[in-house]
């Protein structure tokens, strides 16, 4: 029987994570390994594609695929090695390989095929113009295609000329701190909030405080009572990071006027405001905005794939020419190829499509982890029912040892986040904040949460 993508998939992951293929090894050209299989190329290419977006191997052009050099690889054990089976290792790098991350869409069930045809065309399809350096402002087509979405999908009201492409969540902050913000400015930030975003706001940001995070979202009477004169407001609304609570409307309606009255800016981060399960997807918050204060930013990172590196600003009609003039300065533009192909995957209907097959699988995936944990911990871990997002907390029940019982699961290969970490302040909870996109099965979800079951009992008791 010949192998289909997902065998050709596993079989290369689990020969790296043994140490059988090493980081910097060649592995062989598609058409290579294709007529070796005896299967079609499309298959060794969307195992390939899936190996490449988890970070396994790396395409270097014409110096062909290797295994990622920055793949750090604990040795297997004396015994592994014998029986040849996977060891329970961490495999670290920057975005580290492994399971139950946070903020991972579902790459097993991502349009490979579609995509990789997009991408073909638009290769074809390349002019020599094209091949200068790229508006930075953004491909205009997708700018078009971008606001089209918006409109339709989060309520919005914005012309392209109000989009600006951007490399992600870091490169939309940075350039909007960078047009907007002065050093003086007092900027607030949730807490729990984002860890990555709020590490990277302690470095740009001197007067950066912080505002406690309810089951209502942020606490906007604890932002008037000790933070009106704050300039900046950095928000997940439609599902806040980590929590995943959505801002009660009295509180959004309590924010946009602190921001009208005071002639302060919303930055709204709609990280994965997409996937709402029990109910239709929630309108932004910029949707509501009567005062043109709300910055909108988002990123294909979540509903794509994180590899993509393309986000995007909704700038306010206002501010309009200065990010253009700063963006003129700070900003380099993304490569115009990588443009066409998401402009035709959303002109041609093939994002709205996989969205709509993403929620219905991300519900069901997130039913399935949630049981697990109950099936595998009993009482030790409670989950909060929330109404969609990419990722649940399990609390712990009691004790506040989540950084030791994060550091248990990481070794399996269980990319869990600590709660704690997340907060700045006081008043913190504890859980591990873990992802479930990429969880195949409700049988998978109990072998994976099985492997640190002895160690995080005995961290517990």
């Amino acid at each position: 029987m010949k192998p289909g993508y997902h065998e050709i998939y596993s079989r290369y992951r689990d020969n790296i994570a043994r140490g059988v293929l090493k980081p910097g090894d060649r592995v062989p050209a598609i058409r290579v390994l294709a007529a070796q299989l005896k299967v079609a190329r499309k298959t060794v290419e969307t195992a390939y594609a899936i190996l490449i977006g988890e970070g396994y191997l790396v395409s270097a052009g014409a110096r062909g695929t290797r295994v990622n050099p920055d793949l750090l690889l604990s040795s297997p054990k004396p015994e592994q090695q014998a029986t040849g089976t996977l060891p329970e290792s961490l495999i670290g790098q920057r975005e580290r390989a492994g399971f139950l991350r946070p903020g991972v869409p579902s790459l097993d069930a991502f349009p490979y095929k579609k995509w990789l045809l997009l991408a073909g065309q638009a290769t074809r399809a390349m002019r020599q113009e094209e091949m200068l350096s790229p508006p930075v402002m953004g491909w205009y087509p997708l700018r078009q295609a971008i606001a089209r979405y918006l409109n339709i999908s989060r309520g919005l009201s914005c012309t392209a000329e109000q989009v600006l492409i951007t490399s992600g969540y870091s490169g939309s902050l940075r350039l909007i701190l960078d047009t907007l913000a002065s050093r003086s400015d007092k900027v607030v930030f949730e807490d729990p909030g984002y860890f990555m975003g709020q590490q990277l706001l302690k470095r740009i940001v001197p007067r950066l405080h912080t505002v406690p995070v309810d089951r209502s979202g942020l606490n906007t009477d604890y932002l008037l009572r000790h933070h009106r004169d704050a300039r900046f407001a950095i928000v997940t609304p439609s599902h806040q990071s980590p929590l995943a609570v959505t801002l009660s409307l009295p509180r959004k309606q309590q924010l946009l006027d602190w921001a009208g009255q005071n002639g302060a800016w919303i930055i709204e981060d709609d990280y994965d405001g997409e996937f709402h399960y029990t109910r239709k997807v929630l309108p932004s918050l910029k949707s509501l905005d009567q005062h043109d204060r709300v910055i909108f930013m988002g990123t294909f990172s979540k509903t794509i794939m994180p590899s993509l590196r393309i986000g995007y600003v909704v700038m306010p009609a206002s501010t309009v020419d200065a990010f253009t003039d700063c963006a003129d300065i700070v900003a380099s533009g993304q490569p115009i190829l990588t443009q066409k192909i998401l402009t035709a995957f959303l002109n041609e209907g093939h994002f709205f499509r996989h969205l709509k097959k993403m929620r219905a699988l991300y519900q069901t995936r997130r039913d399935w982890m949630i049981a697990a944990l109950r099936e595998v911990y009993g009482d030790r871990f409670f989950t909060e029912q929330n109404d969609g997002g990419m990722h649940i907390v399990a609390f712990l029940t009691k004790g506040s040892a989540d950084r030791d019982i994060a550091r248990c699961w990481q070794q399996h290969q269980l990319q869990v986040n600590a709660l704690s970490e997340w907060y700045c302040g006081s008043g913190k909870r504890y859980g591990l904040v873990m992802g479930y996109n990429n969880v195949r099965t409700y049988q998978e979800a109990v072998e994976l949460l099985e492997r640190p079951k002895q160690q995080t009992l005995e961290i517990m008791d």
